[in-house]
């Protein structure tokens, strides 16, 4: 059991990173439009999200200090700068869509429309990330996301041909919609699996939960178990929507048609379960994002942060918080579709890819602040072809949206 909860802060991270706003999107359309055909994208981001998790983990174990923490110091105040203005307005994008599906999610509940439940959504949060202690939060949300699972359970009650969902993952492609759509959806996807904030609200929360040298095995425990788990409710979306709509070819564009495989398996309990796994982890990454954010600042300036600290002794970390939410407020009342505003932050979130990870591979590799407790050779060897992938969707993301007309 201590090992199961200790693996709670994966399970939060795995919220922000692969099932979000960002997924619930991506995930269906992929499955609606392709099939299984990007299950490998899941595959490859499980893979390397882990690696680079255990890497900003064990610095937070080691050194005390969090990932972005160290950036300035190692990488020096300009390079670091850029990182951080990069990862602030995409993080700030992020919340915003998270605030988004929070509202979508109240909308499907009440039938009121989201913009109603956009100011709800941004105080709820923000009274959360006040009050509420860090490992309660990341155990509440953490595990309420896993209400999601009510979509893998779905494929046993719908018409599932599984040996056709296997040979759509073994040999899936662009199925009629062109390969540049094809490539399209799987760079939105994989940025939705390996967002920019998730590692550094990672660390961070090693930070907070006084991780040392002792809890190198139970950091581990939550990144083996926590991202591997979220990229298996993602998988879960992918299929319900290969199931229920690619064999018309539907294209999603709400969180209604989502949740509609799981309401044709159970009716209206399904629709019930689907509204409150969307509620449980947009809202989790909702505070997760506005944690990054607001980490991200005050560990590059050198402020006093954390969840734990009081308003009065963090008055610029909370600062910057509430900011963060109030943007991601004043983005939403443009009346911008939230779905479409996930699109575009996900290619932007590409974009930005770079900046995340070569830091976090530079500092995992530095014995002034791990001792020998840097990288391996496998490791390394792994982290450094997820960072040539991260490095090709970076650079093929703007195109795509160009060419493809954001994959339509």
């Amino acid at each position: 059991m201590k090992k199961l909860l200790a693996a709670t802060l994966g399970v939060l991270s795995a919220v922000g990173g692969f099932v979000d706003i960002g997924d619930l999107v991506a995930a269906s359309q992929a499955g609606a439009r392709f099939g299984m055909a990007h299950a490998w994208v899941l595959l490859l981001g499980v893979v390397g999200i882990c690696a680079y998790a255990e890497m900003a983990g064990r610095i937070a174990a080691v050194s005390g200090r969090a990932v972005f923490d160290l950036v300035r110091e190692r990488l020096g105040p300009r390079v670091a700068l850029l990182n951080l203005v990069a990862s602030y307005l995409v993080t700030v994008l992020t919340l915003a869509a998270e605030l988004g599906g929070v509202a979508l999610a109240l909308q499907l509940a009440s039938g009121l429309s989201y913009l109603i439940w956009v100011p709800v959504a941004a105080l709820a949060v923000w009274l959360v990330l006040w009050r509420m202690r860090f490992q309660l939060m990341e155990r509440v949300f953490g595990l309420a996301g896993l209400a999601l699972v009510v979509f893998a359970v779905a494929l046993f009650w719908l018409p599932t041909d599984w040996a056709a969902l296997g040979r759509g993952a073994l040999h899936g492609g662009a199925a009629g919609h062109g390969w540049g759509a094809y490539w399209f959806v799987a760079v939105a996807l994989f940025a939705s699996t390996v967002s920019p904030y998730e590692v550094f609200f990672f660390s961070s929360g090693g930070v907070e939960e006084n991780w040392s040298g002792a809890d190198l095995a139970d950091a581990r425990t939550s990144v083996l178990i926590g991202f591997p788990v979220g990229g298996f409710l993602a998988l879960s979306l992918i299929a319900t929507a290969t199931v229920v709509y690619h064999p018309r070819g539907t294209s999603l564009d709400s969180l209604g048609q989502v949740a509609q495989p799981v309401v044709l398996a159970f009716g209206g309990a399904g629709l019930a379960v689907a509204v409150l796994a969307f509620f449980a982890v947009t809202f989790g990454a909702a505070l997760e994002t506005g944690l990054g954010a607001a980490y991200a600042a005050a560990q590059y300036f050198g402020w006093q942060w954390g969840k734990r600290v009081s308003p009065r002794e963090a008055a610029r970390f909370h600062g910057v918080l509430l900011v963060s939410v109030l943007l991601g407020v004043l983005v939403l009342l443009t009346t911008v579709n939230p779905v479409t505003l996930t699109e575009y932050m996900l290619i932007i979130s590409a974009v930005a890819l770079p900046l995340t990870y070569l830091p976090i591979l530079i500092v995992a590799n530095d014995r002034t602040y791990l001792g020998d407790r840097v990288n391996g050779p496998v490791l390394n060897l792994l982290g450094a072809v997820f960072l040539l992938i991260i490095v090709a969707a970076s650079v093929a993301a703007i195109p795509l949206a160009v060419l493809t007309r954001m994959g339509r």
